[in-house]
């Protein structure tokens, strides 16, 4: 007869906890695990962000179906090291608060996910950035604007999204899952925000050797448009993936010359232009 399995959240948690900490001689198919909540309003494609993450199993922890949490596991390749990601999505309903207060201890990350064709499900993030200041302080979070393939029905510009997530200190992504857009790169973003809190920099070299991932990215883009991509005769994950680095990279840009023009101005306004001549004065002057 079997024995009796403790499930509880807290044992799991505990479990969890510790395994993250260090892989154990039994599984040595990942470098680092780390553990996202996937937080939003209801109807914003949480769903669809984890459908999207290939690997690993899909169900609701504790055989609950209605406990009002979805969970996932996927491993991403980030700089040459397997990262291992358990993915939490709780319930947008508001009786799941208490939930999202119970899960958020132990996460090293959060999506804030909100659909760029509801108004609402964006408006709502200030009250999951609430509660998770409150039950999660420090944790690393990132925006993301879901349903990019629903553009035309837009409700929220991405200037305004880019600016609400610089105000709060967050990174931003406008995602597909049904394209298979930017979904990877968000979860890597977030992935180094985490290790990078964590102390583990360093063994991903941050900021100092581009990765071979990287450089790849960096020299096919440098030599070709979007739309060249799209020609490309390549895998069409692949060629997903190079178009949303040239779409980030691009964004990025913009806004450092936005940066740099503002910055101008200020120096010009800051040392005027120095008085006309003498002979522009005398032949300006007024007979």
């Amino acid at each position: 007869m079997c024995a009796a399995v403790n499930t509880s959240p807290s044992t799991f948690r505990s479990q969890q906890v510790s395994s993250s900490s260090r892989t154990t001689s039994r599984d040595k198919s990942y470098d680092y695990l780390l553990k996202f909540l996937l937080v939003g309003d209801s109807d914003v494609g949480k769903e669809e962000l984890l459908s999207g993450m290939d690997d690993g199993a899909s169900e609701s922890p504790y055989g609950y179906a209605s406990s009002g949490i979805d969970y996932k596991t996927t491993t991403i390749l980030l700089d040459g090291k397997r990262v291992k990601l358990q993915l939490w999505v709780t319930s947008g309903q508001g009786r799941f608060c208490t939930i999202l207060r119970s899960y958020s201890r132990g996460a090293q990350g959060i999506l804030l996910i909100y659909d760029i064709t509801n108004k609402w499900s964006f408006d709502g993030i200030d009250r999951w950035i609430k509660e998770i200041d409150e039950h999660a302080p420090g944790v690393p979070k990132i925006l993301v604007g879901n349903r990019l393939h629903l553009a035309f029905k837009r409700q929220i510009s991405e200037a305004c999204a880019e600016q609400y997530a610089e105000k709060n200190n967050m990174a931003f992504f406008e995602v597909s899952p049904l394209c298979d857009f930017n979904v990877t790169e968000s979860f890597a973003e977030l992935s180094r925000l985490a290790l990078k809190r964590n102390g583990m920099s360093r063994a991903f070299g941050f900021n100092k050797v581009l990765s071979l991932q990287e450089l790849a990215c960096r020299t096919v883009v440098s030599c070709t448009t979007i739309y060249g991509i799209e020609q490309l005769p390549l895998p069409n994950s692949i060629k997903s993936h190079l178009k949303s680095y040239a779409l980030t990279n691009k964004t990025r840009a913009r806004m450092l010359s936005f940066v740099h023009r503002d910055r101008h101005k200020k120096q010009k306004y800051l040392n005027p232009c120095e008085s006309p001549p003498m002979n522009c004065r005398k032949s300006c002057s007024i007979s």
